[in-house]
C-alpha cells in the first residue's frame, strides 16, 4: 500500500515538474523594445541602416522617438521614458549633467558630422565689409566650437578657457575683421543663413537642412570629445540591451554600411572604427 502511494505521489511530482516545465517555456519572455530618441539630423538614419540590422538579429524590436531639443532628449533617457538617445557629444552631455544633476553617460561614440561655417550670400571670403554677421550657437559649449573656426580662419582671437561651459562671446578678445556675432539657439542656424552673411552650423542640423558639408567654407577640426555619443542612464550602462548596442555599432556590418554610403563622407568616424 505504501509502494503504491509512493510511486503515485512520485508520478504526480514528475507531471508537476513537466507542467511546470512548459509553462515556463510558454512564459518566456518576448522581444524587448528598445526605445531610441533622436534630435533631427543623420543619427536615425545611420541607426536604421546598420544598428538595427545587429539588433533584431538578437530579438529586439525598435521603437523611435525624435525630440525637437537635445534637453528634452537628455530628460527623456533620464525619466525612463526612453533607453538610450544619440545626439550629443560628450561635452555637452557633462555639461548637461552638471546643470541637471542628473547621471546620463555615453557608451559608444557615432559617426558625427562636423560643424562648419555656411553662407547664402557669399561665394568667397574675400572683400567682406566691417560689419558682416555671423550666426553662431547660443549655448556655451557650441559656441566655443564656432569660435575656434572663426579663430582658425583668422578672424578674431579668442582667450584660453578651460571650462566650456563658462565661453560667451565676450571671450573674444581681438576681432580682427569686424565681424558682428548674432547668437541664436543651435537649431536655427541653417535658418540664420537667410539675413546672416554667414552661421557656423552644427552638422547634424546642417544635413537636416540639406546642407552639404563639401559647401562649408571651412569645417571644424573635431576631437573626439565633440563626437556624438549613443546616452544611457549610468545605473543601466552594464545592463544586456546597452552592452547589445554597444556591439551592434562595432560591429564590421555597421561600419561597412557607413563606410558604403557615400552620404557619410566628410563625418568624423569614431576611434573604433577599422583603417
Amino acid at each position: 500500500m505504501r509502494t503504491n502511494l509512493f510511486h503515485s505521489l512520485t508520478a504526480l511530482l514528475l507531471l508537476s515538474l513537466s507542467l511546470g516545465s512548459v509553462s515556463s517555456a510558454s512564459a518566456a519572455p518576448q522581444p524587448a523594445t528598445l526605445r531610441i530618441g533622436f534630435v533631427p539630423g543623420p543619427y536615425i538614419d545611420e541607426f536604421k541602416l546598420g544598428v538595427q540590422p545587429e539588433l533584431e538579429k538578437k530579438g529586439y524590436k525598435l521603437k523611435y522617438y525624435e525630440f525637437s531639443t537635445g534637453l528634452e532628449a537628455n530628460s527623456a533617457v533620464f525619466k525612463g521614458d526612453i533607453e538610450a538617445n544619440v545626439m550629443q557629444h560628450s561635452v555637452f552631455l557633462k555639461s548637461y549633467n552638471d546643470r541637471n544633476k542628473t547621471d546620463l553617460v555615453g557608451i559608444v561614440q557615432v559617426p558625427t558630422p562636423p560643424m562648419g561655417l555656411y553662407s547664402k550670400k557669399h561665394r568667397n571670403l574675400d572683400g567682406l565689409k566691417k560689419g558682416f554677421t555671423v550666426a553662431v550657437p547660443n549655448d556655451p559649449v557650441n559656441l566655443q566650437r564656432a569660435l575656434w573656426i572663426l579663430q582658425r580662419l583668422g578672424w578674431i582671437r579668442i582667450k584660453d578657457q578651460a571650462n566650456p561651459v563658462d565661453v560667451t562671446e565676450l571671450d573674444v578678445v581681438e576681432n580682427k575683421v569686424g565681424l558682428k556675432l548674432v547668437l541664436l539657439e543651435n537649431a536655427q542656424g541653417p535658418r540664420a543663413l537667410d539675413d546672416a552673411d554667414f552661421a557656423a552650423v552644427q552638422g547634424n542640423f546642417a544635413i537636416f537642412a540639406k546642407l552639404k558639408l563639401s559647401d562649408a567654407f571651412i569645417l571644424e577640426d573635431m576631437s573626439s570629445s565633440y563626437v556624438n555619443v549613443l546616452a544611457v542612464k549610468k545605473t543601466k550602462q552594464n545592463e544586456a540591451f546597452a552592452r547589445d548596442l554597444v556591439e551592434a555599432y562595432r560591429s564590421d556590418n555597421f561600419q561597412k554600411a557607413i563606410r558604403a554610403d557615400h552620404f557619410y563622407d566628410g563625418f568624423r568616424l569614431p576611434d573604433y572604427f577599422k583603417k
